[in-house]
């Protein structure tokens, strides 16, 4: 049954697009991926001072969008001002460490300048990298200090929590450098080669969410740090194919079922620089997703998980006395989900943790000896985050999705008595970034015909200032073309579980009676993300494209997906691209139920895993599909890494049919379509050789496919020039098989 969208969605969308309805007209292929940006113009990195007093913020140059300067709200002024211009410290190209640009990558950072930064915990100082080199500002001075200047590059740096000191990481090894003096202390010395440390192992950037090695104690005193030994894990050779040249490049690369690195977990102190190891068992063979600190500096926490992902302990040490306490213990049938949502509460009132136990994700209440207080949040519906702990008034800021699976809310729950309080207004997806104290936050908020807007509201939920109005009036860049984008219908399937599956329909504003259309279904349809959202995206424009075009494009969150709770997310386990084609056959049978819908022409479209399940469709349900795009496929699961594929597959020595079944290779000669592969050729996260493999079994087959292979793009195919001809070369290859 459709979803009911509501009202002040509807009214509103009606509204703003009014002011465009004078000079309304289609979208143009060529002016999607054009500046300026057809969703107008908002800050990136929001970042709330830890005193309230000012929101900073990244924004491009007029010039160019993509060469980031820092910026501040100043809130008892009311006022935006430029903090930080790139340009004053650097003219020309930046140059790049090959690691930067790889954990560039795995953040998704394609921009320039200033493109990421920190604050001092008291709010008078930030700290930033620029072109290799670290620099701080102080607001009272108004002025940046270079705090670096080496050819080497410094990574990953943080000031401390004091403000004395800030930390980072050159050539593998940890540093320190005392603010005031300038002095500087090498912490660690035996990093370079295998060894690396305070920094995260590929594994951890690219599959945990965690993009550092080391973690300040509360009082300056210490760091908790991890050293990781790579020389057990498989050395390869990766080439990235460039338009002029073929650069190689040795990595130690944990393909699936083969060695991790080994990695401990130090903390030094800064005094003398003497190192404590913390043991955590005789199995070396696992994960340390996850360390903490304590409010005192005494107690480090740390998460120990096992190489198969079906345990989890939080462990916190006693640095004084060295005895370990195992907190909690989670488990599971399947996997577990890692999170950020543990927070240690003051004077020794125990922490707040997020477990899926109950089948979703929600909040616990702990002492601090590990025993279960209160379950303060509960019921069929998903916490996304913890955002905040105002300790004072016992009170809880998340985001999570009690009201519709649809959309994020910010919501409060009491630490006393669990009352739960929605924030945010019901119609919009809301991101948010909490003031430490709770006292206000900074909402980001769209819907499906509302590009992102962004506020700065009391905690009430009431607007204290625009950050980004980003109205759409005569001067916004989409205003030409909003009045006739038409919004797509949301409802919902049921799945052969009797599970729910939720869908949006994007259809040409004006359906023609009796005439039948083609449609393009763009899946994504893997783990840990979720498409079908009351929310705008930039990416979303192509898809109103081609509603323009005379196509229907349907996209339907398959079982496996995210936002929706363990039940929904396990199917997939130690198989698939099973119940995820299965889901997908289900939105078609649905779609040929409509009758402005043509049962022949339809195609399947998707990047990533997405592209795998283009593929997976194509060759196992050809009976439904007749042609298919993927982008960067992973075909053969056997070529990714350890805690991913592991993740939902088990060890390959213990589920070797799980991954063959799982691969595309045994389904290709049920090819009946047209297929369309594309992937970057220096693609380092789905590597390009899961396409050439794919084709040179299809090659050897005699089935014929179309390619289009991009030298020197990366996953994200990144730049208007390669996202410009890639999807004149989608479009082209729709009008062929489906027109």
């Amino acid at each position: 049954m459709p979803v009911k969208l509501p009202r002040v969605l509807i009214t509103l969308s009606l509204l703003l697009g009014g002011a465009a309805m004078a000079d309304a007209k289609q979208l143009e292929l060529e002016r999607l991926f054009a500046d300026p940006v057809l969703s107008g113009t908002t800050p990136r990195s929001l970042t709330m001072a830890p005193d309230g007093s000012r929101v900073t913020y990244l924004k491009g140059k007029v010039e160019d969008a993509n060469r980031l300067d820092l910026w501040q709200y100043h809130i008892k002024d009311g006022k935006h001002s430029v903090l930080v211009n790139a340009d004053h410290l650097i003219s020309g190209a930046e140059t790049l460490s090959d690691e930067e640009k790889a954990r560039r990558e795995r953040l998704r950072l394609f921009a320039s300048g200033i493109v990421s930064y920190s604050w001092s915990k008291s709010s008078d100082a930030l700290l930033f990298p620029l072109n290799g080199d670290l620099y701080y500002y102080q607001l009272a001075s108004n002025k940046a200090k270079k705090l670096t200047n080496t050819p080497e590059f410094e990574t990953d740096a943080t000031i401390s929590p004091t403000g004395r000191y800030v930390a980072f990481i050159r050539e593998q090894n940890l540093f320190v450098q005392e603010i005031a003096t300038g002095k500087e202390t090498q912490l660690t010395f035996d990093g370079g080669g295998d060894i690396k440390n305070g920094m995260a192992e590929f594994v951890a950037q690219e599959e945990m969410g965690r993009m550092t090695g080391y973690w300040w104690a509360p009082d300056d005193s210490k760091i908790a740090f991890t050293r990781t030994d790579e020389s057990g894990v498989a050395e390869v050779v990766r080439n990235e194919i460039y338009a002029d040249e073929i650069k190689l490049f040795k990595q130690r690369y944990p393909y699936t079922g083969t060695a991790n690195a080994t990695i401990q977990l130090g903390v030094v102190t800064l005094n003398d620089g003497s190192v404590k190891w913390l043991p955590h068992g005789d199995n070396a063979d696992i994960y340390l997703p996850r360390v903490e600190w304590s409010k005192n500096a005494r107690y480090v926490s740390y998460q120990w998980q096992s190489r198969n992902q079906q345990q989890l302990e939080l462990r916190l040490v006693d640095l004084k006395t060295d005895q370990q306490t195992v907190l909690l213990t989670e488990t599971s049938n399947t996997w577990l989900n890692l999170h950020d949502d543990l927070h240690f509460l003051s004077n020794n009132q125990g922490f707040i943790w997020a477990s899926e136990r109950s089948g979703f994700k929600h909040l616990y209440h702990y002492d601090f000896n590990g025993k279960l207080l209160r379950q303060l949040t509960a019921g069929d519906w998903v916490v996304d985050q913890l955002d905040a702990v105002n300790e004072q008034q016992g009170l809880l800021y998340f985001t999570g999705r009690k009201d519709s699976v649809l959309e994020r809310h910010l919501y409060q729950v009491s630490l006393k008595d669990g009352n739960i309080k929605r924030i945010t207004e019901a119609g919009y997806d809301h991101a948010v970034v909490v003031a430490k104290d709770g006292s206000s936050f900074i909402d980001s908020f769209s819907n499906v015909t509302t590009p992102d807007k962004v506020a700065l509201r009391a905690i009430d939920g009431q607007v204290l200032t625009w950050l980004a109005q980003n109205t759409l009036n005569a001067d916004h860049p989409l205003s030409p073309y909003h009045s006739e984008l038409n919004a797509p219908r949301f409802g919902t399937l049921q799945a052969e579980d009797g599970q729910t599956l939720h869908y949006r329909l994007f259809e040409p504003k004006n359906i023609v009676p009796g005439k039948q259309y083609p449609v393009v279904v763009s899946v994504y349809g893997g783990p840990h993300a979720q498409r079908v959202t009351n929310s705008w995206s930039q990416r979303n424009l192509y898809l109103y494209y081609l509603a323009q075009q005379g196509y229907l494009v349907f996209q339907l969150d398959n079982r496996g997906s995210y936002n929706r709770g363990k039940a929904f997310e396990d199917p997939i386990y130690k198989k698939l691209g099973e119940v995820e084609v299965d889901d997908q056959i289900t939105g078609v049978k649905y779609l040929r139920t409509l009758p402005h819908v043509n049962p022949q022409k339809i195609a399947i479209y998707g990047h990533s895993y997405g592209g795998y399940m283009a593929i997976m469709t194509l060759f196992k349900a050809g009976d439904y599909f007749t042609a298919g795009v993927a982008g960067a496929p992973v075909t053969d699961w056997a070529l990714y890494d350890t805690h991913y594929t592991e993740r939902y597959l088990g060890h390959p020595q213990q589920n070797a049919e799980g991954y063959r079944d799982s691969a595309v290779f045994p389904y290709a000669d049920g090819l009946k379509g047209d297929l369309l592969i594309y992937h970057g050729m220096a693609d380092d996260n789905v590597l390009f050789t899961h396409s050439t493999k794919l084709y040179k079994h299809l090659q050897d087959k005699g089935l014929l496919f179309e390619m289009i292979d991009y030298p020197g793009s990366k996953h994200s195919m990144f730049g208007q020039p390669v996202q410009t001809h890639l999807h004149k070369s989608i479009t082209r290859f729709f009008e062929r098989t489906l027109k």
